[in-house]
């Protein structure tokens, strides 16, 4: 099963634009800085587009910045913009006594979402921005 890093890739991708809000920043900066890929970040922006979290601007002197403060997005903002559906899923079983189990489980991992999501709504952009920049000073 693979890991997705997208949520991650887009928390760190929004911190570099969060850093310098008033630059419009390159998919080609912002991959470097990150060791990845380019491509990988403009579909993280895309994404974060369609959120309206990131405004993007075409041609050679385009890029992308924040679509809003950072101190206005949260955790989950850049969660739901980035996870396709939810973290966990059911499998899928005919036997009649998997059916209780099947639903059992299917509220578990309801509650378990609901959870992750108001932990991650707990902290905004700049919240965390500014916990790491604590850190770095330590």
């Amino acid at each position: 099963m693979a890991v997705n890093t997208r949520f991650a890739t887009g928390v760190h991708a929004l911190l570099l634009l969060a850093a310098e809000p008033d630059v419009l920043q390159t998919s080609e900066d912002v991959a470097r800085k990150l060791n990845t890929n380019p491509v990988v970040i403009r579909r993280v922006f895309s994404l974060l587009q369609q959120a309206e979290l990131v405004e993007s601007q075409k041609g050679p002197s385009g890029g992308s910045r924040l679509g809003r403060p950072a101190k206005e997005i949260s955790l989950a903002d850049i969660y739901r913009a980035l996870t396709p559906g939810d973290v966990f899923h059911s499998a899928s079983t005919n036997a009649a006594h998997h059916g209780k189990l099947n639903a059992s489980l299917s509220q578990i991992f309801k509650d378990a979402q609901k959870a992750l999501e108001k932990e991650l709504a707990q902290t905004s952009l700049s919240q965390l921005a500014k916990k790491t920049a604590r850190k770095d000073k330590h």
